[in-house]
């Protein structure tokens, strides 16, 4: 009785191991595919886009409920790394996206609640991976304010209504901001190679996290070019986003989402 039990359990750890192994993606993707992508996603932000638009509409009120909390609690020296922290967990926001963009290539229709309760065949994994990347912003937070403190010691943050003159107007704030991105832009390059294609995999694929974000990586190293020109389309639409007071991401979100599926699928 026991072994029969145990059956089921075996052979979905042996399928499991089988699938990691067999893990494959493409090399040597032309320059032009990262607009091919942007392209099948719109498709799909436009197909049955209720979903997709309420989708984006709670990214875009959850992001300003959480800006708002953050100046009313006198914690906004935070805001400008959350934003670019964003970046770092976004994959993990728009694994909803994801599943409709696969449902649409199924034929099948999806609901809202479906995107939102959306269950990965990694099971937990992909939460080790969404805690990972958590983490990794948090740390990029941190990072941010020690280098404030750095260059301005411990002189208080002189708040959003004082803050360009006291970046753009004096050599030490202009030193800030170039270290300031380094640190960043380093942070955002590891978060950026070890997420993109690790959450749609895991939707996807009854794989661990680490073996995920490894792929990750590998995909895009032998895809540099092409990634880099889709790292610059992600950063370009995100600060129209930002430009627009946030409301853009009800639009450039789920178009990202969807984009990003197909990227991960062309991967394949």
């Amino acid at each position: 009785m026991a072994t029969r039990e145990g059956t089921p359990a075996l052979v979905s750890e042996v399928s499991g191991i089988e699938e990691t192994r067999n893990v494959k993606y493409q090399r040597g993707l032309s320059y032009g595919a990262p607009f091919r992508w942007l392209g099948y996603g719109w498709r799909d932000l436009w197909t049955d886009p209720m979903p997709s638009l309420l989708y984006g509409a709670a990214v875009f009120i959850g992001s300003l409920v959480f800006i708002v909390y953050m100046i009313d609690t006198g914690r906004d020296y935070f805001l400008f790394p959350a934003l670019a922290g964003f970046m770092i967990v976004g994959p993990l926001v728009a694994a909803g996206l994801y599943l409709k963009s696969r449902n649409i290539e199924k034929g099948e229709r999806v609901t809202l609640y479906s995107m939102i309760a959306v269950k990965p065949r990694a099971g937990a994994q992909v939460f080790f991976t969404g805690m990972l990347l958590t983490m990794l912003m948090l740390v990029w937070m941190r990072a941010a304010v020690i280098v404030y403190a750095l260059f301005f010691g411990v002189r208080p943050f002189p708040g959003l209504d004082h803050v360009t003159e006291m970046l753009f107007t004096t050599p030490t704030g202009w030193a800030m901001l170039v270290v300031g991105s380094v640190v960043g832009a380093l942070f955002a390059a590891f978060a950026f190679a070890v997420s993109v294609f690790s959450i749609p995999m895991l939707l996807d694929r009854q794989v661990d996290a680490l073996t995920a974000m490894g792929v990750s990586m590998a995909i895009v190293w032998n895809n540099l070019n092409p990634m880099l020109i889709w790292g610059a389309i992600v950063l370009v639409l995100f600060l129209v986003s930002v430009a627009t007071g946030l409301v853009g991401l009800i639009i450039i979100f789920p178009w990202l989402g969807h984009a990003t599926w197909h990227a991960y699928k062309e991967m394949r």
